[in-house]
Protein backbone atom coordinates (compact mmCIF):
# COMPACT_ATOMS: atom_id res chain seq x y z
CA UNK A 1 0.00 0.00 0.00
CA UNK A 2 1.54 3.24 -0.50
CA UNK A 3 1.59 5.64 2.18
CA UNK A 4 1.25 9.87 2.49
CA UNK A 5 4.19 11.68 1.83
CA UNK A 6 3.65 13.14 5.32
CA UNK A 7 1.92 12.32 8.33
CA UNK A 8 -1.26 13.66 9.16
CA UNK A 9 0.24 15.19 12.55
CA UNK A 10 2.77 16.84 10.50
CA UNK A 11 0.54 18.04 7.91
CA UNK A 12 -1.48 20.14 11.00
CA UNK A 13 1.59 22.08 12.30
CA UNK A 14 2.23 23.00 8.54
CA UNK A 15 1.73 27.03 8.19
CA UNK A 16 1.22 28.33 4.80
CA UNK A 17 2.27 31.90 4.52
CA UNK A 18 1.69 34.37 1.04
CA UNK A 19 3.94 37.34 1.83
CA UNK A 20 7.89 37.95 3.99
CA UNK A 21 5.60 39.77 6.19
CA UNK A 22 3.94 36.93 7.48
CA UNK A 23 7.06 34.78 7.60
CA UNK A 24 8.54 37.34 9.54
CA UNK A 25 5.93 36.32 12.75
CA UNK A 26 7.54 33.27 12.92
CA UNK A 27 11.46 34.00 11.78
CA UNK A 28 13.96 36.57 12.46
CA UNK A 29 14.35 37.95 9.01
CA UNK A 30 16.51 40.47 9.70
CA UNK A 31 19.12 37.49 10.52
CA UNK A 32 18.74 36.12 6.81
CA UNK A 33 19.86 37.77 3.26
CA UNK A 34 17.12 38.11 0.94
CA UNK A 35 17.80 39.27 -2.09
CA UNK A 36 16.74 42.49 -3.18
CA UNK A 37 14.56 40.97 -5.81
CA UNK A 38 12.57 38.95 -3.53
CA UNK A 39 12.03 42.06 -1.19
CA UNK A 40 10.66 44.29 -4.10
CA UNK A 41 8.63 41.17 -5.45
CA UNK A 42 7.16 41.01 -1.61
CA UNK A 43 6.76 44.85 -1.75
CA UNK A 44 4.74 44.93 -4.97
CA UNK A 45 2.33 41.95 -3.20
CA UNK A 46 1.79 44.22 0.15
CA UNK A 47 1.16 47.36 -2.32
CA UNK A 48 -1.60 45.27 -4.66
CA UNK A 49 -3.29 43.59 -1.21
CA UNK A 50 -3.49 46.99 0.85
CA UNK A 51 -4.70 48.33 -2.86
CA UNK A 52 -7.53 45.39 -3.04
CA UNK A 53 -8.51 46.13 0.52
CA UNK A 54 -9.29 49.83 -0.25
CA UNK A 55 -10.83 49.06 -3.49
CA UNK A 56 -13.43 46.94 -1.21
CA UNK A 57 -13.48 49.22 0.98
CA UNK A 58 -14.78 51.67 -1.52
CA UNK A 59 -17.43 49.58 -2.63
CA UNK A 60 -16.37 46.63 -4.76
CA UNK A 61 -18.04 43.46 -3.96
CA UNK A 62 -16.46 41.49 -1.06
CA UNK A 63 -17.03 38.92 1.78
CA UNK A 64 -15.97 41.20 4.10
CA UNK A 65 -18.93 43.83 3.02
CA UNK A 66 -21.16 40.70 3.64
CA UNK A 67 -22.35 40.57 0.07
CA UNK A 68 -23.08 44.43 -0.35
CA UNK A 69 -21.61 45.19 -3.41
CA UNK A 70 -20.10 48.05 -5.15
CA UNK A 71 -23.46 50.20 -5.88
CA UNK A 72 -23.36 51.88 -2.39
CA UNK A 73 -19.91 53.12 -2.28
CA UNK A 74 -19.59 54.23 -5.56
CA UNK A 75 -23.23 56.19 -5.22
CA UNK A 76 -21.89 57.76 -2.50
CA UNK A 77 -23.62 55.81 0.02
CA UNK A 78 -22.44 54.41 3.68
CA UNK A 79 -22.03 50.82 4.15
CA UNK A 80 -24.76 49.83 6.26
CA UNK A 81 -24.32 50.60 9.90
CA UNK A 82 -23.53 46.95 10.76
CA UNK A 83 -20.35 46.96 8.96
CA UNK A 84 -17.35 46.56 11.20
CA UNK A 85 -14.58 45.40 8.63
CA UNK A 86 -13.29 47.63 6.45
CA UNK A 87 -14.55 50.79 8.18
CA UNK A 88 -12.97 53.51 11.01
CA UNK A 89 -13.39 52.86 14.53
CA UNK A 90 -15.43 56.32 14.19
CA UNK A 91 -17.91 54.48 12.15
CA UNK A 92 -18.48 51.49 14.32
CA UNK A 93 -18.46 54.48 17.33
CA UNK A 94 -21.50 56.34 15.50
CA UNK A 95 -23.68 53.38 14.49
CA UNK A 96 -23.30 51.90 18.18
CA UNK A 97 -24.13 54.13 20.32
CA UNK A 98 -24.47 51.52 22.84
CA UNK A 99 -20.68 50.39 22.74
CA UNK A 100 -19.56 49.42 26.54
CA UNK A 101 -16.06 50.94 26.43
CA UNK A 102 -16.21 52.06 23.20
CA UNK A 103 -15.28 48.17 22.25
CA UNK A 104 -16.49 47.34 18.77
CA UNK A 105 -18.91 44.79 19.49
CA UNK A 106 -16.71 41.93 16.93
CA UNK A 107 -13.21 42.86 19.12
CA UNK A 108 -15.30 42.10 22.66
CA UNK A 109 -16.45 39.14 21.02
CA UNK A 110 -13.07 37.88 19.77
CA UNK A 111 -11.91 38.73 23.38
CA UNK A 112 -14.15 37.61 25.51
CA UNK A 113 -14.38 33.96 23.80
CA UNK A 114 -10.42 34.02 23.98
CA UNK A 115 -10.38 34.80 27.50
CA UNK A 116 -11.80 31.48 28.68
CA UNK A 117 -9.22 29.24 30.29
CA UNK A 118 -9.13 26.65 27.40
CA UNK A 119 -8.63 29.05 24.68
CA UNK A 120 -5.90 31.30 26.52
CA UNK A 121 -3.76 27.99 27.05
CA UNK A 122 -4.08 26.81 23.54
CA UNK A 123 -0.32 26.47 21.71
CA UNK A 124 0.35 28.70 19.11
CA UNK A 125 -2.56 31.01 19.48
CA UNK A 126 -2.18 33.95 16.89
CA UNK A 127 0.40 32.24 15.15
CA UNK A 128 -2.13 29.60 13.79
CA UNK A 129 -4.38 30.09 10.92
CA UNK A 130 -8.02 28.91 10.54
CA UNK A 131 -10.01 27.97 7.57
CA UNK A 132 -10.16 30.11 5.11
CA UNK A 133 -14.19 29.53 4.26
CA UNK A 134 -14.90 29.51 7.92
CA UNK A 135 -13.54 33.25 8.31
CA UNK A 136 -15.09 34.57 5.52
CA UNK A 137 -18.64 33.22 6.74
CA UNK A 138 -17.63 35.28 10.13
CA UNK A 139 -16.80 38.11 8.51
CA UNK A 140 -20.32 38.30 6.75
CA UNK A 141 -22.13 37.35 9.64
CA UNK A 142 -20.74 40.17 11.71
CA UNK A 143 -20.88 42.72 8.58
CA UNK A 144 -24.57 41.88 8.97
CA UNK A 145 -25.15 42.23 12.29
CA UNK A 146 -26.19 38.61 12.99
CA UNK A 147 -24.59 36.24 16.17
CA UNK A 148 -21.44 34.50 15.58
CA UNK A 149 -19.82 31.32 16.38
CA UNK A 150 -16.23 30.44 16.78
CA UNK A 151 -17.61 27.12 16.51
CA UNK A 152 -15.36 26.40 19.49
CA UNK A 153 -12.09 27.18 18.01
CA UNK A 154 -9.77 29.60 19.19
CA UNK A 155 -8.12 29.86 16.06
CA UNK A 156 -10.98 31.11 14.34
CA UNK A 157 -11.33 34.22 17.28
CA UNK A 158 -7.93 34.97 16.58
CA UNK A 159 -7.43 35.21 13.34
CA UNK A 160 -10.77 37.50 13.45
CA UNK A 161 -8.97 39.58 15.95
CA UNK A 162 -6.32 40.30 13.90
CA UNK A 163 -8.15 40.59 10.67
CA UNK A 164 -10.25 43.33 12.24
CA UNK A 165 -7.01 45.31 13.00
CA UNK A 166 -5.62 44.81 9.68
CA UNK A 167 -8.48 45.99 8.10
CA UNK A 168 -9.53 48.99 9.80
CA UNK A 169 -9.18 52.13 7.14
CA UNK A 170 -6.81 53.51 9.33
CA UNK A 171 -4.38 51.50 11.74
CA UNK A 172 -5.08 51.61 15.52
CA UNK A 173 -1.62 53.18 16.22
CA UNK A 174 -2.31 56.25 13.88
CA UNK A 175 -0.67 57.21 10.41
CA UNK A 176 0.17 60.57 12.15
CA UNK A 177 2.03 58.49 14.74
CA UNK A 178 3.80 55.97 12.20
CA UNK A 179 7.06 58.06 11.88
CA UNK A 180 7.78 58.68 15.21
CA UNK A 181 7.37 54.90 15.61
CA UNK A 182 10.61 54.20 12.97
CA UNK A 183 12.54 56.37 15.58
CA UNK A 184 11.51 54.15 18.61
CA UNK A 185 14.54 52.12 18.74
CA UNK A 186 17.09 55.29 18.67
CA UNK A 187 15.43 56.11 21.83
CA UNK A 188 17.43 56.21 25.11
CA UNK A 189 15.21 54.07 27.80
CA UNK A 190 14.44 57.84 29.24
CA UNK A 191 13.24 59.10 26.28
CA UNK A 192 10.89 55.78 25.44
CA UNK A 193 9.14 56.12 29.00
CA UNK A 194 8.51 59.82 28.03
CA UNK A 195 7.47 59.43 24.39
CA UNK A 196 5.36 56.43 24.33
CA UNK A 197 3.25 57.73 27.32
CA UNK A 198 2.78 60.86 24.96
CA UNK A 199 2.03 59.62 21.92
CA UNK A 200 -0.25 56.93 23.33
CA UNK A 201 -2.36 59.00 25.90
CA UNK A 202 -2.32 62.48 23.51
CA UNK A 203 -1.49 61.34 20.01
CA UNK A 204 -4.51 58.78 19.80
CA UNK A 205 -8.14 59.60 19.65
CA UNK A 206 -10.35 58.18 22.64
CA UNK A 207 -12.01 55.65 20.72
CA UNK A 208 -8.08 54.46 19.52
CA UNK A 209 -6.83 54.58 22.96
CA UNK A 210 -9.85 52.65 24.25
CA UNK A 211 -9.44 49.93 21.88
CA UNK A 212 -5.45 49.71 22.51
CA UNK A 213 -5.81 49.59 26.32
CA UNK A 214 -8.07 46.56 25.85
CA UNK A 215 -6.47 44.36 23.24
CA UNK A 216 -3.17 44.93 25.06
CA UNK A 217 -5.03 43.96 28.62
CA UNK A 218 -6.19 40.93 26.95
CA UNK A 219 -2.78 40.39 25.78
CA UNK A 220 -0.97 40.57 29.03
CA UNK A 221 -3.55 37.26 29.66
CA UNK A 222 -2.36 35.62 27.08
CA UNK A 223 1.76 36.02 28.10
CA UNK A 224 1.18 35.43 31.23
CA UNK A 225 0.39 31.38 30.15
CA UNK A 226 3.43 31.73 27.91
CA UNK A 227 4.23 28.04 29.86
CA UNK A 228 1.17 27.07 27.80
CA UNK A 229 0.57 28.48 24.64
CA UNK A 230 3.91 29.60 24.27
CA UNK A 231 3.04 32.75 22.88
CA UNK A 232 5.13 35.32 24.71
CA UNK A 233 5.16 39.57 24.96
CA UNK A 234 8.01 39.22 22.05
CA UNK A 235 6.18 36.71 20.37
CA UNK A 236 2.90 38.69 20.49
CA UNK A 237 4.28 41.90 19.56
CA UNK A 238 5.83 40.02 16.35
CA UNK A 239 2.16 38.54 15.62
CA UNK A 240 0.38 41.96 16.20
CA UNK A 241 2.79 44.67 15.52
CA UNK A 242 1.91 45.09 11.14
CA UNK A 243 -1.85 44.66 12.05
CA UNK A 244 -1.48 47.84 14.55
CA UNK A 245 0.64 50.33 12.31
CA UNK A 246 1.31 50.53 8.48
CA UNK A 247 2.34 53.82 6.64
CA UNK A 248 -0.19 55.80 4.82
CA UNK A 249 0.77 54.63 1.74
CA UNK A 250 0.02 51.05 3.26
CA UNK A 251 3.47 49.93 1.44
CA UNK A 252 5.57 48.21 4.80
CA UNK A 253 9.07 47.44 3.92
CA UNK A 254 10.61 44.61 6.40
CA UNK A 255 12.90 47.26 7.98
CA UNK A 256 9.95 49.23 9.54
CA UNK A 257 8.64 45.70 11.01
CA UNK A 258 11.31 45.92 13.32
CA UNK A 259 10.70 49.09 15.09
CA UNK A 260 6.89 49.06 14.66
CA UNK A 261 7.25 44.81 16.55
CA UNK A 262 9.47 47.10 19.43
CA UNK A 263 7.50 49.88 19.99
CA UNK A 264 4.34 46.88 20.35
CA UNK A 265 6.34 44.95 22.68
CA UNK A 266 7.15 48.08 25.15
CA UNK A 267 3.33 49.02 25.01
CA UNK A 268 2.06 45.58 26.05
CA UNK A 269 5.70 45.28 28.80
CA UNK A 270 4.96 48.46 30.20
CA UNK A 271 0.79 48.64 30.02
CA UNK A 272 0.36 49.64 33.53
CA UNK A 273 2.11 52.64 33.44
CA UNK A 274 1.01 54.12 30.13
CA UNK A 275 -2.90 53.05 30.05
CA UNK A 276 -3.80 55.83 33.52
CA UNK A 277 -7.97 55.95 32.21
Amino acid sequence: MLRPAISVKFGRKMMYVNSLHELQQHLGLDKIPIPEQVLEYDNMLESKNRSGRRKEKDGEASPKDGGQGSGARKRGLLPPATQQFGVSLRFIYDNNKDLVGLIPPVVRQCVEFLSQPDALETEGIFRRSANVTVIKELLRACNRGEPISFQNDPHNAAVLLKTFLRDLEEPLLTFDMYEKIMDFQTWSPQEKSRKVKYLVREGLPLVNYKVLKYIMQFLWKVQDRSCLNKMTANNLAVVFGPNLAWPPNGQMTLQAIAPINAFTDYILENQESIFII
